[in-house]
């Protein structure tokens, strides 16, 4: 035993630091685990009773960038002075980096603990021995730095020359000459395939998702250990629709290094993490044409830009693909003057216009709005250039989309042949199995007839599938190619037909048009409109705008009729309101008020409002939606849909309710209606909470 242990130390106890890097080392390197483990057993020949063992750090590195909870609890346990020796293997097992190394031999130094290894004892309070325990830390950190420089390069090497082999994407491996070729299971290429026909028909990953989970198709995918690596079949998830439209792979080229880490400062200490993603000039490795792929190289460029139009949520300048809604060109709009994208904005009720405005620099309160148009004027403007456009090539597009109108369910279809091909064939491997197996082996016997019972239905439920499918085509209209012919020459009809909603018009418009520019023409009261289109060609045009404020004089009475009507029947104030929400102005140019409209009253021998005169009692929306319990626009809405009966003197007056047409059954239900779209934590909504201060 050493002199440098004394009773004092052997009354403390002993604690065994064990850790290994990686978890392929936990798995192949077990030699060097068990060396360390040992040291337990040289713990207690040195006379140390008390020996604890820290091996929570087993697959984590050394070198700071992670976190380590056994060398944490090891730096506490020295720091309650409760270890007399700390026992390790060597120093790159107990740190990686100078600065948790020398970290512990300053507390061992303090708490009088022992660093002990199979070359010595080493008491860090002694001169010497602190030195040469400075040394050891920083070879193991050099050392460290030596290996992953070496290695890296290493790898780097061997990836710029495409011979680094890595687990591929679904729908490749690698042959025995060390090159990457499609998977020759058909069924893993095929589903592969039908994934990027389906992006290129729809236009959106998360279509194609959706299709797929409607479709109930499995895709592949790859699962793998520190030991294998295989692949599985599994439900449609958005993820990995998306990680196949986005890895380059699939166009046949090689890259490497396309994510990397990232290092950041926590409480102090540097972390790491891996998986972030990398822009194409920082990949470590991009080899073109390396091997065959599912794609070409432009078709890949291409679904990468169709993907950044669909991230409307990503704070970009380029345009964004269609979503739907009524607007046509949201997402193609940008503003004349200052460069930004236009928003759309649209009326709270469906049917009202939509509107294109430019909020300019909305970050700095008190700038203001820069450009805004209403929007079914520039769209109209837009769709007569476009269909202007393609009319001489209507005819091609027509045959075109009656060939794909054809095709339609085909690869579905095959796509389905092979799932119960695969499922044919489990259900033979089970049938195997079961019959290989002595019928005396009952516990046996029962899970492997289970397993062929389940087999069977998979298979039965694909037949099934396939039967649905083959109605459905079956049940499908033929395509008639005289009458695409004739709607080829008459694209106006085509364009404004039922069946073509908001978001196929969309898709079509940025098919020809790459972006709207618009500008206002003050003078002129006009906007200006160039449109880019996506051959090069702009085209400008100039569409009048809508002058806001104005009221046709024909069918709106003015002051004086309007005085006329409503007088005996409402109160002045009523009258005043009225006339200002009719834009009605006095002879001065200003709004009404109550003593002008007694004056205008009383200049024409008009009667004034007598509330003591019998009337038929009715109510007016508001106080009809405070005795119905919904709001005034669900009030006008029953008066429209002619639910609630209602008069109008003229536009904009008072409304006319008769309170016994509340109790209606016609009425209740539209009521009940309404009250039934409500959210179910309405109430929460409304409610005024007030805060309670304390003490109070």
């Amino acid at each position: 035993m050493s002199p440098k242990i004394t009773a004092d130390h052997l009354g403390r106890g002993a604690a065994i630091y064990v850790r290994q890097s990686t978890p392929g080392q936990l798995i192949n390197h077990t030699e060097g685990r068990r060396r360390q483990y040992a040291l337990a057993d040289a713990a207690r020949t040195a006379g140390f009773v008390d020996v604890i063992i820290i091996d929570e750090d087993l697959g984590r590195s050394g070198s700071g960038l992670e976190s380590r909870p056994g060398f944490q609890k090891l730096v506490a346990a020295v720091c309650a002075g409760t270890v007399g020796a700390v026992y390790c293997i060597e120093a790159s097992r107990l740190a990686r980096n100078g600065r948790d190394w020398h970290h512990l031999i300053d507390l061992c130094a303090l708490a009088g603990a022992l660093v002990v290894d199979p070359d010595g004892v080493y008491d860090p309070r002694l001169l010497n021995d602190r030195l040469l325990l400075g040394l050891k830390g920083t070879m193991s950190e050099y050392e460290l730095s030596l290996l992953r420089q070496r290695g890296i390069e290493a790898r780097d090497g061997k990836a710029r020359r495409g011979e680094l082999r890595f687990t591929l994407p679904p729908g490749y491996c690698w042959n025995e000459a060390g090159r990457i070729e499609i998977d020759p299971d058909e069924r893993v290429a095929g589903a592969i395939r039908m994934l990027f026909s389906k992006f290129r028909e729809l236009g959106s990953a998360r279509q194609v998702f959706l299709w797929a989970r409607a479709t109930e198709l499995s895709l592949p995918v790859v699962r793998r250990n520190l030991t294998a690596c295989k692949i599985l079949w599994q439900p449609p998830a958005y993820h990995t629709v998306i990680q196949v439209l986005q890895n380059p792979i699939y166009a046949g080229a090689y890259v490497f290094g396309r994510r990397g880490n990232r290092t950041r400062v926590v409480e102090g200490r540097a972390r790491k993490t891996s998986g972030h993603k990398r822009e194409r000039t920082e990949w470590n490795t991009l080899l073109r044409d390396n091997h065959e792929g599912y794609i070409t190289w432009a078709e890949f460029e291409e679904h990468q830009r169709m993907l950044e139009e669909n991230a409307h949520m990503q704070k970009r300048a380029a345009r964004k693909a269609g979503r739907g809604g009524r607007a046509l060109l949201t997402g193609l709009v940008r503003c004349g003057r200052c460069g930004r994208k236009m928003r759309v904005f649209y009326g709270m009720q469906s049917g009202h216009a939509h509107r294109y405005q430019c909020r300019g620099d909305d970050a700095h309160v008190g700038v203001g709005l820069c450009v805004g148009i209403g929007g079914i004027r520039v769209d109209r403007a837009v769709v007569a250039q476009m269909l202007e456009a393609v009319s001489a090539r209507a005819v091609e597009a027509a045959l075109l989309a009656a060939d794909q109108a054809a095709a339609a369910g085909a690869e579905e279809r095959a796509a389905l042949e092979r799932e119960l091909e695969a499922a044919r064939y489990d259900a033979s491997l089970a049938a195997r199995r079961y019959d290989l197996v002595e019928p005396e082996k009952r516990h046996v016997v029962r899970e492997l007839e289970a397993r062929w019972n389940t087999a069977l239905e998979r298979v039965a439920q694909i037949e099934r599938r396939i039967a649905e499918t083959e109605a459905r085509s079956v049940a499908r209209p033929t395509v008639d190619r005289a009458a695409l012919l004739g709607l080829a020459h008459d694209l106006s009809a085509a364009w404004n037909a039922p069946t073509a909603d908001a978001r196929t018009r969309q898709r079509l418009t940025r098919l020809l048009v790459e972006e709207v520019v618009i500008d206002l023409d003050d003078a002129a009261h006009e906007a200006v409109l160039r449109i880019h289109w996506v051959g090069g060609r702009h085209t400008e045009l100039r569409v009048p705008r809508a002058r806001t404020g104005r009221r046709p004089d024909k069918g709106h009475p003015g002051a004086v009729e309007v005085v006329r009507k409503l007088s005996g029947h409402w109160p002045d104030h009523e009258i005043s309101v009225t006339l200002n929400r009719m834009k009605c102005r006095s002879e001065n140019g200003e709004t009404w008020t109550t003593v002008k409209v007694r004056l205008l009253r009383e200049r024409l021998g008009l009667p004034d409002f007598d509330p003591t005169v019998p009337r038929p009692e009715t109510l007016t929306a508001d106080k009809a939606a405070k005795r119905l319990g919904i709001s005034i626009p669900s009030v006008h809405r029953l008066i429209q849909r002619g639910i609630l009966p209602a008069t109008q003197l003229v536009s904009s007056a008072p409304w006319h309710i008769p309170a016994a047409a509340l109790d209606t059954d016609a009425v209740r239900t539209g009521v009940n209606e309404i009250k039934a779209r409500r959210p179910k934590n309405l109430v929460d909504y409304q409610r005024d909470e007030t805060m309670r201060l304390p003490g109070l």
